[in-house]
């Protein structure tokens, strides 16, 4: 199991943390040892970066991350269209791969950091108050998509890789997001959904529009 660079001061920290508690209660260490593997390894799965093969699709917007398709709906997105947009969120749990993956090939044309509040992620306000990070690709059509990485109940880091007038491609690396968290991607109204609710996508795999 590949091991996410994010994950490396956690589990090292959390890995220190069970070394010590082992070490004081020597006496339990038969019960506790195989207690704190366990814990440790919930961390390991948490962090794992698995090998993602991404078609090569002209048009086709590719999911941005692991998890739900929790809403497909038109909305007014007030932070950089301020106008209508299909929107599609995908949920992760924290059971998911949660390194975040470029939708579509293109040049980065907006970046933002919003630090906010941490409801849940699947909460319907969660987009507009939580911490999130917005960035906005634009493919060699014009089309602009934009991604939004929100943090959730638990998420208290977003990551985000990317810088404006940065060329990208399908599929590379755009962030992570530490437990437990929520993608929105904000499409042309034009785009036909190719998921329904409640889907499982795969991030840097799965197709999950088309653009016009």
């Amino acid at each position: 199991m590949r091991i996410h660079k994010e994950g490396y001061p956690t589990l090292l920290l959390v890995g220190g943390i069970l070394t010590l508690i082992n070490f004081i209660i020597s006496k339990w260490r038969p019960l506790t040892l195989p207690i704190s593997l366990m814990i440790w390894g919930f961390f390991a799965q948490f962090f794992r970066n698995p090998i993602r093969h991404t078609p090569n699709l002209p048009g086709r917007v590719i999911a941005p991350a692991d998890g739900k398709i929790v809403a497909i709906e038109r909305v007014i997105e007030t932070e950089y269209f301020q106008e209508e947009r299909l929107k599609i969120s995908i949920y992760m749990s924290a059971f998911n791969v949660h390194v975040n993956r470029v939708p579509i090939t293109g040049k980065v044309t907006y970046v933002q950091y919003h630090p906010g509040q941490y409801l849940v992620a699947f909460h319907p306000k969660a987009s507009e108050l939580n911490e999130r990070s917005t960035i906005v690709i634009q493919d060699i059509s014009g089309n602009e998509i934009l991604i939004r990485q929100i943090a959730g109940i638990l998420a208290r880091r977003i990551v985000t890789y990317l810088i404006p007038n940065q060329s990208v491609q399908t599929g590379e690396e755009l962030g992570f997001i530490k437990f437990g968290s929520r993608c929105d991607i904000f499409l042309p109204t034009t785009a036909k959904p190719l998921i329904q609710l409640n889907q499982r996508v795969t991030g840097g795999e799965t197709p999950i529009a088309v653009l016009n």
